[in-house]
């Protein structure tokens, strides 16, 4: 019996080798991905960059602005790009903190859940080689991945004040997550006192300070994405129709994105007969997901791809633990894996354009016209033609337009709560704070993208993408 416990000691792997494996292979894909970071992640990038090197939330070093969708996204970048002097670097290092907490949170949640110890790779592989989320790097995705995988663990494992605090921990990375810690709370009930204590030591000093110092508790992103949505800016594509708009352009790129989430549905629906208690957390994931997914299609947001990743994450968590006590269905798995990074690897390493992309042109091309723009504007304010955030992190000059000048939110604010008295009265209460005498910034200089050359076009430039197509883009002087 000594000998055979031994030699089972022995056979096991050290506890190290997964998290070290783990981060080395994260590494290669930031790198693999870092040329084809979205613009939306510049926008990130350009706050976290301010706050490590100015101690200022904005968009812009010289303007306070509250578009950061996710501030533990902000914060954590900030705290790293301190460290390490430069933010897209540690937006790698932060990917990769992630990757590594959630492999830890996975095989800790496979351990209490009774699954075998293949479960944290045979997920991670999956997360990992999902084309939507390897187009979300640098986002808040993959910190929201890791933050709710610790919730889910401490969940199962009854300790309330712990999720509490994970719970508000995912609310500041992106508040609309916080439908995830209360299905689990419902599911699996933590124990309440200890847990809204938890929340409330995270989340009261950030959106108290956000609604008095920032001006609202929620971000502006909440009015000027619902808004788009509204206006109809994509015309007839929304978050409910999404997976289409991008399957014009790479169906096959959707399918092996969507399919986790099919897959996981059908799976989990056939093991909950025979197996209720292990997969209770799981299934409450999936419960989870899917009220994330249908609180979007009514908002009908625009269809950014990011806006997917949380739901494809519990999804396929919710898939392979279904799937790893199963060879047949973790054999699948294994071949939606090798799928996904055959496709990914298709266009050529590195790849100019990420997997999923709505935006004009690629992240290089961005950098080089936001350089090229810094020379011509000579410090003059820009305006914008609808992506802001590498020119912004690129140009040395401020680039403006509702994400970094406060002085065209009320318009916004306004419009918004048009629609109905509920909306109205919740956009009082969040910008009970802000000051709607501040006004637009004029700027010298417009971006315009045009069919035809304008005569007084100081700058031209030539947008190309594989969604939107070639486009013309051009610097003109402001005559409005």
């Amino acid at each position: 019996m000594i000998m055979e416990q031994v030699r089972t000691t022995d056979n096991q792997a050290p506890p190290w080798r997964m998290p070290l494996s783990t981060a080395v292979l994260s590494a290669v894909v930031f790198l693999l991905a870092r040329p084809h970071l979205i613009d939306d992640t510049y926008i990130t990038l350009a706050y976290a960059r301010n706050v490590a090197f100015h101690g200022h939330w904005g968009l812009l070093a010289d303007a306070t602005s509250n578009t950061a969708t996710s501030p533990a996204n902000v914060l954590v970048l900030a705290a790293l790009t301190i460290v390490v002097r430069d933010a897209v670097f540690a937006a790698g290092v932060l990917f990769v903190l992630c990757q590594v907490l959630l492999a830890l949170a996975l095989r800790r949640l496979g351990t209490a859940c009774g699954l075998p110890s293949r479960f944290p790779a045979l997920t991670l592989g999956a997360l990992t080689a999902n084309p939507l989320l390897l187009s979300s790097i640098g986002l808040e995705v993959a910190l929201g991945a890791a933050v709710l995988g610790w919730l889910t663990v401490f969940a199962v494992e009854k300790n309330p004040f712990a999720f509490g605090l994970t719970a508000g921990t995912l609310a500041l990375v992106r508040l609309d997550l916080i439908v995830f810690a209360v299905v689990l709370f419902v599911f699996l009930r933590p124990g309440v006192g200890r847990a809204l204590l938890g929340a409330g030591l995270i989340t009261l000093p950030w959106f108290g300070f956000s609604w008095v110092v920032l001006g609202a508790a929620v971000p502006d992103t909440v009015v000027i994405k619902t808004l788009q949505g509204a206006q109809h800016a994509w015309g007839a594509w929304n978050f409910g129709n999404g997976p289409l708009f991008y399957a014009r352009v790479s169906p096959v790129m959707v399918v092996l994105a969507f399919l986790p989430a099919v897959l996981a549905v059908v799976a989990l629906a056939i093991r909950l007969r025979t197996s209720p208690a292990g997969l209770r957390p799981f299934a409450a994931l999936a419960v989870g997901g899917l009220l994330y997914h249908l609180g979007y299609v009514l908002l009908a947001v625009p269809p950014y791809h990011w806006y997917y990743g949380p739901g494809l994450t519990a999804a396929t968590v919710v898939l392979c633990a279904v799937a790893v006590s199963h060879r047949f269905m973790v054999s699948g798995v294994l071949a939606l894996i090798v799928a996904g990074l055959i496709a990914y690897a298709a266009a050529g390493l590195p790849r100019t354009y990420a997997p999923f992309t709505s935006n004009y042109t690629s992240s290089a091309q961005y950098a080089r016209i936001g350089a090229e723009l810094g020379t011509l504007a000579g410090g003059r304010t820009v305006g914008s033609a609808g992506e802001i955030g590498v020119l912004a992190y690129s140009c040395g000059c401020p680039v403006v337009d509702v994400f970094s000048d406060r002085g065209l939110l009320p318009a916004a604010i306004e419009a918004r709560g048009e629609e109905n008295r509920w909306i109205r009265a919740m956009l009082r209460v969040n910008y009970a704070f802000f000051d709607f005498d501040v006004r637009p910034r004029r700027p010298e200089l417009v971006l315009r993208r045009l069919a035809t050359p304008p005569p007084d076009a100081l700058a031209h430039w030539t947008l190309d993408a594989p969604t939107l197509g070639k486009q013309e883009l051009y610097l003109v002087p402001n005559k409005e």
